[in-house]
């Protein structure tokens, strides 16, 4: 048999290739990639380690999301999809197939284990992240399919329908989910087409969303990005490197949920698919658009004055009351507006083509990781929803809650806490 060639194989020298072909810095992260700063974008992560890669690591330039609505009532089908998720997984974040045979080393008589869209690309900072959803706990008739409706979190249920949300059931929900993150959009699509392919029979897919240009900073070795409206976005974002933070704001803590502690170390993962009405903003003037957000276009400092992280002054007058308005995105969001809720955010700019009208179906695919959504979530979007100039622009149209069990360990499989 022809002997099986990784992806990065195929250029030539794994890591180092890639580094000659200027995709990537050489190095490779350490097994938990938000344990210290990051000088560089590195050429792979660690699938395993205490945490999951993809929620603190760097935030790569490209995503494919998918939603799962789970198709069998065997736990036991369940389970051995999760463990060959974990194996497939595993393989794809070190730059290989998703199987042992290959894309064309197998058999001529047999479909190939693995797609290959990705033969000869590197790994390209590939992170896959898993989570699980409130029907995997029980179904909308309240039935537990898997035995685990008892080690349900409390915090794991249905985001409530906030004001202003015109959701679309066949973009929101979902009992499984999976968050691939890469630098190339072609390993990222093809990490979430091999895993769709290997749960064929057990899952079908709900929804999914392709992004681009990440609309946040996970480290401070980030340039700030800017979202399709123009400015800067995440500025006051969670950085990996305050690990204080992460403890206080995004990772599950032991005592956090009496339901056997399987979630500890873990998060949960909200998703918000924001719809833009791109072309009414760009017919509003400099200055308008500037009050809306409470920050300036060019350099993202707040209206108060200074530099991109000065902390805004609310209490400056301005001309007719406060210079950063009491409906200003920057006012209505801030820590200090909800007792100093913080979440880390992963989100990503999205255009889908036209909409029936001819305006660009686009806007932001929200992602944010918090340590519970009841406290660190649901009360600023609701203060959004009601209060935040932004929001005569926006329309959400899709929505989600996973929670995001902790990384896997040598020897486990991803969730493998939650059927211990």
């Amino acid at each position: 048999m022809t002997p099986r060639v990784s992806r990065r194989g195929l250029l030539g020298g794994g890591v180092a290739a890639a580094g000659a072909a200027g995709a990537f810095a050489a190095g490779r992260a350490t097994a938990d990639p938000g344990a210290g700063p990051v000088a560089s974008r590195a050429a792979a992560y660690d699938f395993r380690g205490p945490h999951q890669a993809g929620i603190v690591t760097p935030a790569q330039d490209r995503l494919h999301f998918a939603a799962f609505d789970v198709t069998t009532d065997s736990r036991e089908e369940l389970v051995t999809l999760l463990q060959a998720w974990t194996v497939a997984a595993e393989r794809m974040t070190k730059g290989h197939g998703a199987g042992e045979i290959g894309p064309v080393e197998g058999s001529l008589d047999l479909p190939p284990d693995d797609t290959g869209e990705a033969i000869g690309l590197p790994a390209s900072g590939l992170t896959i992240t898993f989570g699980f959803g409130p029907g995997l706990f029980r179904d909308e008739q309240g039935r537990d399919r898997f035995g685990l409706a008892e080690r349900q979190p409390e915090a794991l249920q249905t985001l409530p329908h906030f004001p202003a949300d015109n959701l679309d059931p066949a973009r929101s929900y979902g009992d499984l989910c999976i968050q691939a993150c890469a630098d190339d959009p072609q390993v990222a699509v093809h990490a979430i087409r091999n895993l769709v392919r290997i749960g064929f029979g057990t899952v079908a897919v709900r929804w999914s969303q392709l992004g681009f240009g990440r609309t946040s900073s996970t480290s401070t070795s980030q340039d700030t990005p800017r979202n399709l409206f123009g400015f800067k976005d995440g500025t006051a974002n969670v950085k990996a490197e305050e690990g204080d933070v992460l403890e206080q704001h995004v990772w599950v803590g032991e005592g956090d949920d009496a339901r056997g502690g399987w979630l500890a170390g873990g998060s949960y993962l909200v998703t918000r698919r924001i719809n833009m009405t791109i072309e009414v903003w760009d017919r509003q003037p400099l200055g308008d658009q500037e009050a809306f957000v409470g920050r300036t276009k060019g350099s993202g400092a707040p209206l108060s004055g200074g530099e991109e992280f000065s902390s805004p002054d609310f209490e400056m007058p301005g001309r007719s009351g406060p210079i950063i308005a009491a409906d200003a995105h920057v006012r209505v969001v801030h820590p200090e507006q909800h007792g100093g809720a913080k979440m880390l955010r992963r989100g990503y700019n999205f255009v889908d083509g036209s909409d029936a009208l001819g305006g660009l179906n686009a806007g932001l695919f929200f992602i944010a990781y918090v340590r519970d959504p009841r406290t660190g979530f649901i009360p600023i979007q609701n203060a959004m929803a009601k209060s935040d100039a932004l929001m005569e622009y926006l329309k959400v149209t899709g929505s989600a809650l996973f929670a995001v069990p902790p990384g896997v360990q040598p020897g486990e499989w991803v969730g493998q806490s939650l059927f211990a």
